[in-house]
């Protein structure tokens, strides 16, 4: 441009000048400063009302907004934000709907927020979300997990493992647990106490790690043979697909952004900030996934109650029952047939299929494993 380097103010200043001289061709002007016609004019318009102040430049912002929210809905919103630093435009939205406000779109409560200088979107996102699946009915599956480990206090080494169970149809924190190991016997607290409370589901859902599963032969342990006992189904999520576990995992996102931005000082400090999260998780905070709902609008309590003494199971009249032995083996047809060691001392029933020679090996409810008659120098292998 022939005027670049010159301030706004005193191109528009020169402009003037220039057109109020005597004989001025205000459009030849225009064309040489580069500026429209009608802008033009208008600087020469207000320059003849206002002199110098007029060529000021304005603020385009209206003089009235009638859709503009009121400061009280502003310090509503700012309010919830510093609440819940983790919270978006839509969360926080549909958290004042339920609390009876008449509250702006999700797009006018961002614009709150990017106006008072929040940072959005640094908590989550930015993955691509796994497909899930929601089954039918409160407690008909529980996901279940350890949100891998984070420093603990002071004292060096000292870790927290915090242990997730989550209601797959409505997303309810059955229990977020502060546990200083991964080992099944905590675990099994944990769980006495969600099943005391909640009642039991029909299935968990666990990975391979411990204390679920170690490897695809040999998934089962003495949690999960617990957990059988107590007429609840154990299945294992696929190795290297995290999906499977996909609402815990999420869960995980979401636990880590609101609850654990700040270290931990003590057992008992990271406890008391998991139960009022998981409060406010599951009756406040909105969930997308439902909706907009909150998890304990769509949760109710298993009809199942626990028993503190190991229920009495019932086979069926053609299964045949070997007890296991020391090192997981059974004698079965004067063949030797090997099953986890979490079974070690347990009856199981021996299943005939179809198949000529094949057999389903059960525990009460739970399948274990095919075996064959055929083939059998495989299964002897380690004796």
């Amino acid at each position: 441009m022939p005027f670049e380097g010159f301030s706004a103010m005193s191109l528009k200043e020169e402009f003037v000048r220039l057109a109020l001289v005597e004989g001025a061709n205000v459009s030849e002007l225009c064309r040489r400063f580069g500026v429209l016609r009608p802008t033009g004019h208008k600087w020469l318009s207000r320059y003849r009302q206002a002199g110098l102040a007029g060529l000021v430049e304005r603020s385009r912002r209206p003089l009235h907004s009638p859709l503009r929210c009121s400061e009280a809905m502003e310090a509503a919103v700012l309010s919830m934000r510093r609440d819940h630093p983790a919270w978006g435009g839509r969360k926080i939205r549909h958290w004042l709907l339920r609390a009876g406000l008449a509250a702006p779109a999700a797009s006018t409560v961002t614009a709150i927020l990017a106006r008072h200088g929040e940072r959005l979107g640094q908590f989550g996102g930015g993955s691509q979300s796994f497909i899930r699946f929601e089954h039918e009915a409160p407690n008909d599956l529980w996901q279940m997990d350890f949100k891998g480990h984070v420093a603990l206090g002071k004292t060096l080494g000292a870790r927290l493992f915090p242990l997730t169970i989550l209601d797959d149809h409505s997303r309810f924190a059955i229990d977020i647990g502060a546990c200083l190991d991964q080992l099944g016997t905590t675990v099994q607290t944990r769980l006495v106490a969600a099943f005391r409370r909640y009642g039991l589901p029909w299935r968990i859902a666990v990975d391979n790690g411990v204390p679920w599963g170690t490897t695809s032969d040999n998934p089962f342990t003495t949690l999960s043979v617990w957990l059988i006992e107590l007429g609840v189904r154990v299945s294992h999520s696929r190795h290297y697909h995290p999906q499977t576990l996909g609402k815990d995992e999420r869960f995980h996102r979401s636990l880590k952004a609101e609850a654990m931005a700040n270290p931990f000082g003590s057992l008992s400090h990271a406890q008391t900030a998991f139960d009022a999260w998981r409060r406010i998780y599951n009756t406040e905070r909105p969930h997308e996934a439902l909706a907009y709902a909150v998890p304990a609008d769509r949760y109710r309590l298993s009809p199942r109650a626990f028993c503190e003494y190991v229920p009495a199971f019932e086979y069926g009249p053609d299964d045949r029952f070997r007890k296991v032995q020391a090192n997981g083996w059974v004698s079965f047809k004067n063949h030797p047939f090997r099953f986890p060691k979490a079974f070690i001392g347990k009856t199981i029933a021996l299943r005939p299929t179809p198949r000529d020679g094949e057999f389903d090996a059960f525990f009460r409810h739970q399948k274990i494993k095919s075996i064959s008659l055929h083939g059998i120098p495989n299964e002897t292998r380690g004796l």
